[in-house]
C-alpha cells in the first residue's frame, strides 16, 4: 500500500471521528482497530451513552458538547433515526448543589435550552421516582441517548464511504524516537504515513507504557437492565427521562427498545485490562443497583434482571481528555482519556484535532500530557 497522509489507531468514538474528519479535509487516510467499530471490549461499545451539555461552570465541555449534538444528529437523520434519541437529560440533587448551581449559569451563558425544577415539578412531573434528599433539578429537553455501538459503527462506514481505509488488526508498540515513518500491524502488513493518532482508549497504555504508565486508569465499570412489569410505560419515553442523581452518584436511561431500564454507578470502579478482563457483572454490584431501584424506583423493586454488561472507563487525573504529541515522535499524537463522558465528544474532538494536524496551532493546556498526574484528582463528570 502507498504512503497515506495519516493513519489513526482505534476505531472508537474519537478515533472513528478523526478519521472521518481528516479525510474530510482532503487527506488519505486509514483507521486501525484490533477488534474492530463498536466492539464488546471498547468503552465506545455498549448499547447506549448520554449526551448532555451540563458540565457545572466547565464551558469548554458544554460547548463542545453542543457542537456534537449537531453532527451526531445530522449523522442519525441523514444515516438512522435509531442512532440518536431525544429523551430529555435530567440531573437531580440537593437543595444546596454548587455544581448543579454552576451548570443552570453555563447552559444560560452557552444559550443551551433547560428548565430548573423545584421538588414540586419534579414531584408532579415524574411520581415515579421517589424523591428522597432531593430538592431540585436540571432537565435538558434537547439532550438525550447514543445508541454507542450502532453510532459509531455507523461514523466507521461513513468515513469508509469518504474513502478511508480500513485495516481490523492490532498494532505494534512503536519503537525509537524522532520521526515515526510507519506501524506494524499484527496481520503482518505495515502502514506508512506522514502523521499517526493513536486515539485507542484503554489501550493506549499497553502501547505507550513508558509514557503513559500510571498517568491513565482503566477502570471496570458495570451497567444493568431490568425488565419492566408488562403494560409499564412510565419507565419509557417520553415519560421518564435519562437522569443522573447526584445525591448516590448514579446514572440510569428509561428503557430504549426494549432493552430495559439502565442503571449505573458513576464511581469509578478497580483497575482494568481491555484485552484479558472478565465481562460478567458481580453479585455486589446487582445488590447495590437492587437496593437503588427499591430507594428511588419502588415500583421496580422485584424488576427482574434482563442482562448485564462490563465495560471501562479510561481516565485521566483529571477527567480532562489527553490530546498531545507524543514526546519521543514528532509525527505522533496521543488521544484518550474519555474518562466516562467522552464518547458524546467524538464530532468536536475529531474536527478540533483534525484542525490541529493540519493547520497547526496551541493545543488547550489541560489537554496536554504534561497536566496527566500518576494520582487522581476527577474534576470532570
Amino acid at each position: 500500500m502507498k504512503p497515506l497522509d495519516a493513519v489513526v489507531v482505534g476505531a472508537g468514538s474519537f478515533g472513528a471521528w478523526t478519521a472521518y474528519r481528516l479525510r474530510s479535509r482532503g487527506l488519505s487516510v486509514a483507521l486501525v482497530d484490533a477488534y474492530g467499530p463498536g466492539n464488546g471490549r471498547s468503552s465506545s461499545g455498549g448499547e447506549s451513552r448520554i449526551i448532555r451539555m451540563a458540565y457545572g461552570a466547565d464551558e469548554l465541555y458544554t460547548r463542545w458538547a453542543l457542537r456534537s449534538l449537531a453532527s451526531w444528529k445530522e449523522l442519525s437523520d441523514r444515516v438512522d433515526p435509531r442512532l440518536f434519541q431525544r429523551t430529555g437529560v435530567l440531573w437531580m440533587g440537593r437543595a444546596e448543589d454548587p455544581y448543579l448551581e454552576a451548570t443552570a449559569a453555563a447552559l444560560h451563558r452557552a444559550g443551551v435550552a433547560n428548565e430548573s425544577l423545584e421538588r414540586g415539578e419534579l414531584a408532579r412531573r415524574y411520581p415515579q421516582v421517589e424523591l428522597g434528599p432531593i430538592e431540585w433539578g436540571i432537565l435538558e429537553p434537547e439532550s438525550g441517548a447514543l445508541l454507542a455501538r450502532r453510532a459509531v459503527q455507523a461514523v466507521a462506514v461513513e468515513a469508509e464511504r469518504a474513502g478511508v481505509a480500513r485495516f481490523d488488526a492490532g498494532v505494534e508498540p512503536p519503537q525509537g524516537r524522532g520521526r515515526l515513518d510507519s506501524v506494524a500491524l499484527s496481520s503482518g502488513e505495515r502502514l506508512t504515513a506522514g502523521i499517526f493518532v493513536f486515539a485507542c482508549g484503554a489501550w493506549l497504555e499497553k502501547l505507550f507504557p513508558r509514557v503513559l504508565g500510571g498517568r491513565l486508569f482503566p477502570t471496570r465499570q458495570e451497567v444493568f437492565y431490568f425488565g419492566l412489569p408488562a403494560g409499564e410505560i412510565r419507565f419509557r419515553p417520553p415519560a421518564m427521562p435519562i437522569w443522573l442523581d447526584r445525591t448516590e452518584e448514579i446514572y440510569g436511561f428509561p428503557d430504549l427498545e426494549g432493552r430495559g431500564f439502565k442503571l449505573a454507578s458513576d464511581r469509578h470502579g478497580p483497575r482494568f485490562d481491555p484485552d484479558t478482563g472478565e465481562r460478567i457483572v458481580s453479585g455486589d454490584g446487582l445488590t447495590a443497583m437492587r437496593d437503588y431501584l427499591a430507594l428511588r424506583f419502588p415500583a421496580l423493586n422485584q424488576a427482574p434482571l434482563l442482562s448485564g454488561e462490563v465495560c471501562q472507563y479510561e481516565n485521566t487525573s483529571s477527567g480532562d481528555f489527553l490530546i498531545d504529541r507524543h514526546p519521543d515522535f514528532e509525527n505522533a499524537w496521543l488521544v484518550g482519556g474519555g474518562s466516562g463522558h467522552g464518547f458524546k465528544h467524538g464530532p468536536a474532538l475529531g474536527e478540533y484535532l483534525a484542525g490541529l494536524v493540519t493547520r497547526g496551532g496551541e493545543i488547550e493546556p489541560r489537554f496536554r500530557l504534561e497536566t496527566k498526574a500518576a494520582v487522581q484528582r476527577r474534576a470532570v463528570h
